[in-house]
């Protein structure tokens, strides 16, 4: 565009980042309308930036209801709340203190509710975009969860994501209930469900209920998801849930070695299958610590993570053989005490259209339960129980060519060499592969794979291809000639049925009215629920016409101004259009080309014409060239 007197500033950005893990991790401790304000900042990987998509999740919620009392019921689910909610978002602004953010603002309000309280935690986690193609060069994992941040790995690939690595949250879930302290000894007790971590009662692994009572730290009841711990004498515990529910503990130790009756292990955590799906995930539940009395029982097994992958083929090249996993993790086997429960898995989510494995570099996909510890002795210790099965959710069929993909429950350990089943510790639930789910997609946002701009001296050619939508109600095809300030140009309906799509959709419209010079486009997508979001902005330099000219002078006036006019080589009319600050037109007129090529011509406004500032507009052969004045 030919404006008087601007300047034009263009930033690109260069973002590297360390591969293993990538993404950056906030607690949310307050929401006020589209502000979150955070601490507990992790940017060691990636960093919190104006414009950059986040993942917002709700990682636990105050599910526990009434299930507070001392009897078996203690930890079941009152209600699930908003547990396990995750959506996608935009940061408009942040805060920094000391480098790091304490206050994100997003781009617009957020479609689910999220609970901050005592009992509940929400975290942000960056969603990193990789580009149009990418391929990996080191593994990539997930920083483990420490109660407040992590747990979770989100990326996107617009077009090919080329995974010649492994991608891991193995263990980076919910943790593993610890052992109880001091160890001790008195008699078996199966039927103390909660208490404080003591002498004879061992810790629960961590679920989607954030537990801060010390009243619930320990015993064998489970915790929602995460294992019960073991009980006096011995008692195994509790694997993690997730998918399905995670295994009991074995039963604890007797003089007679029967162990103890009814068993003193940790119940196996609850299964979440009733509330799973694309847009609801968990990270698997850790196991109940083992009881101990000799010091050599072990520790839960922490919950697989979470791994949130969107693109439109993801391939494989040549390798050995690579892997996408959240396994909950095996504990450490005991000798003469009780050991702990597994790991639940955790949950994968693959938003991909295509699949392009290579025979020589297949891919296992994986989300199982840990086993449960053993017992490596002579006389009946508690074994742990058997981790649940975690989630693999596809949104198109289920990959088979040159892909394993495996959801396994975890066994039961064994209490001693030999024991029958009934001291054991149990197996995680439900058939092989029972947390499969395909042809779902879920709350990662529409992906572009194409934004194209091309334009000649008369119009710009805009196209745009989707290669999935969700959701999804209008495009809005904005212009800016600074990058800063954007108007409507075109708004364009989804093509998709119910605005939803798996599949390429293409769309295209044009500029009628492109300006000489550079102008700036961006797409504005908004969803069914309103909520919306912006493409990357491009920008296209339109050189013809470069030699003509307009120039306002005197700048500012009185309403009486005149127009030198240079380059017009052609006979052709040239359209004049003046508009004020608020967009009204107070003039429009036709000028012969003849009577001001190289000359200048003059404008006499009314003199009720307010101050402020105009600006007047010339159309020459479907070029725009616009200059600002100011009336004082």
């Amino acid at each position: 565009m030919k404006n008087c007197l601007s300047l034009f500033f263009l930033f690109v950005l260069s973002n590297a980042f360390s591969q293993n893990p990538l993404n950056a991790y906030a607690n949310v401790t307050a929401i006020s309308g589209t502000s979150l304000s955070v601490n507990n900042v992790n940017e060691t990987f990636h960093s919190f930036e104006d414009n950059q998509f986040v993942i917002v999740m709700q990682m636990q919620d105050d599910v526990i209801g009434t299930n507070t009392t001392n009897v078996v019921t203690f930890g079941n689910i009152g209600a699930m709340l908003n547990a396990g909610r995750f959506e996608v978002a935009r940061i408009a602004s942040h805060t920094e203190v000391a480098s790091l953010p304490n206050s994100i603002t997003l781009a617009s309000p957020l479609a689910n509710t999220y609970n901050i309280g005592t009992n509940s935690s929400v975290q942000i986690i960056s969603y990193r975009m990789l580009g149009t193609n990418f391929t990996s060069t080191a593994n990539i994992g997930t920083l483990a969860w420490n109660g407040f941040i992590g747990g979770v790995t989100a990326l996107s690939v617009t077009s090919t994501f080329s995974l010649n690595h492994n991608i891991t949250a193995n263990g980076a879930g919910f943790q593993g209930g610890v052992k109880n302290t001091p160890n001790g000894y008195s008699a078996c007790n199966t039927t103390m469900y909660s208490t404080t971590l003591t002498t004879l009662f061992a810790g629960k692994g961590q679920g989607i209920y954030k537990r801060t009572n010390v009243n619930f730290a320990a015993a064998r009841g489970r915790i929602l998801n995460g294992g019960g711990g073991g009980n006096d004498v011995n008692g195994g515990g509790g694997g993690g849930g997730n998918y399905t529910s995670g295994g009991d503990g074995g039963s604890g130790w007797t003089p007679s070695g029967a162990g103890c009756s009814p068993i003193a292990g940790g119940l196996g955590g609850l299964s979440l299958v009733a509330s799973i799906n694309a847009s609801r995930v968990f990270m698997g539940g850790g196991g109940g610590g083992g009881h101990e009395n000799d010091g050599v029982g072990t520790v839960g097994g922490a919950g697989g993570g979470i791994i949130l992958i969107r693109a439109n083929t993801l391939a494989t090249n040549s390798c050995a053989g690579i892997s996408i996993s959240a396994n909950g993790i095996t504990p450490g086997n005991a000798s003469n005490d009780g050991a702990g429960g597994a790991g639940a898995g955790g949950s994968i989510v693959l938003q991909i259209n295509t699949y392009s494995i290579s025979g020589t570099c297949p891919l296992t996909v994986s989300s199982n339960g840990g086993s449960g510890g053993s017992s490596i002795t002579t006389g009946a210790h508690g074994a742990g129980g058997g981790g649940g099965q975690g989630v693999v959710i596809y949104s198109s069929a289920q990959p088979t060519v040159n892909v394993t993909t495996t959801t396994l429950p975890g066994a039961g350990g064994s209490s001693c060499s030999g024991c029958g089943a009934a001291v054991n510790g149990v197996a995680g639930g439900g058939p092989n592969n029972s947390g499969i789910i395909v042809n779902t997609s879920g709350v990662l946002p529409i992906e572009l794979l194409s934004f194209n701009v091309t334009c000649s001296n008369k119009k710009c050619e805009i196209d745009w291809e989707t290669i999935t939508e969700r959701n999804n109600d209008f495009f809005e095809v904005e212009k800016s000639t600074d990058a800063i300030d954007f108007y409507l140009l075109e708004k364009v309906k989804s093509k998709a049925v119910n605005g939803n799509s798996n599949s390429k959709i293409k769309y295209a419209t044009t500029d009628n009215e492109p300006v000489s010079g550079t102008s700036y486009y961006r797409l504005k997508q908004t969803d069914l629920d309103q909520s919306f979001h912006y493409s990357k902005i491009i920008s296209v330099a339109n050189t013809l016409g470069d030699n003509i000219s307009f120039v306002v002078y005197p700048n500012p006036n009185k309403g009486e101004f005149s127009v030198n006019v240079t380059g017009i080589e052609n006979n052709h009319d040239v359209d004049v259009f003046i508009y004020s600050a608020s967009g009204k037109m107070i003039y429009n007129a036709k000028t012969d080309s003849d009577s001001i090529r190289n000359k200048q011509f003059s404008f006499q406004l009314g003199p009720d014409t307010a101050n402020g500032l105009y600006k007047i507009v010339f159309m020459l052969e479907g070029i725009k060239y616009t200059c600002s004045f100011i009336i004082q």
